[in-house]
């Protein structure tokens, strides 16, 4: 199981010492929200930029956001290995596109109440599926358990059609959580609160791997 961090929750007035206390996880997860698609704000291209040049961690960015293809050319300038963007967002297709055009890897996501049927016709497009395990735009939340559903589904339609995404999930992972995500075909984990809150968080990382 890889593990990707959300930046989210860390101490912004002691970035650096937060960064590196979770430098053994696999990737960084940044959560973009304009106060739009969620409620909550949290940061532009200009801090997601001084975030890449304070870490060796890959960048996973995830744009929750109601008009994705704007914020494509900003936040390729952290270099980013993962740029995903909602189902529910506009211009799906055409941000897709200029998402690989940047040479980032695109992913797909859909928040808990849409259905899997909705991503189908961009599995072929992405290299990440991220499904929500939790209500996006807000941290501390419960894992909700009926998402692994979906999680399962793509696992038989990726070996179905030969297709070689990865599946992430986001949102209320912890240390039993996480085991029924791996039971479920889980690639990558998010881990925001759960690991922030915690002390030593290279032990957190580890115990979620």
């Amino acid at each position: 199981m890889k593990i990707a961090p959300s930046v989210l929750t860390a101490d912004f007035s002691n970035l650096k010492h937060e960064l590196q206390s979770i430098e053994t996880a696999d990737y960084l997860h940044l959560d973009i929200m304009d106060g739009h698609f969620v409620p909550n704000i949290s940061f532009g291209p200009a801090i997601a930029k001084t975030i890449s040049q304070s870490t060796h961690l890959p960048l996973d960015i995830h744009l929750m956001v109601t008009d994705p293809i704007r914020w494509v050319q900003p936040f390729a300038q952290s270099n980013p290995v993962f740029m995903t963007i909602h189902v529910e967002s506009s211009d799906v297709e055409k941000t897709l596109k200029l998402i690989h055009e940047h040479k980032i890897k695109a992913g797909i996501s859909l928040k808990p109440k849409t259905e899997i049927e909705a991503i189908i016709p961009y599995l072929d497009q992405v290299g990440l599926v991220l499904v929500m395990t939790v209500e996006p735009g807000f941290g501390g939340q419960g894992f909700m358990d009926s998402m692994l559903v979906k999680v399962e589904r793509l696992v038989q339609i990726r070996k179905q059609k030969n297709l070689d995404f990865q599946i992430e999930v986001d949102g209320g992972i912890n240390l039993e959580t996480i085991k029924r995500c791996k039971e479920s075909g889980v690639d990558i984990a998010v881990a925001g609160s759960y690991l922030f809150n915690m002390s030593d968080r290279k032990k957190g990382i580890e115990s979620l791997k």
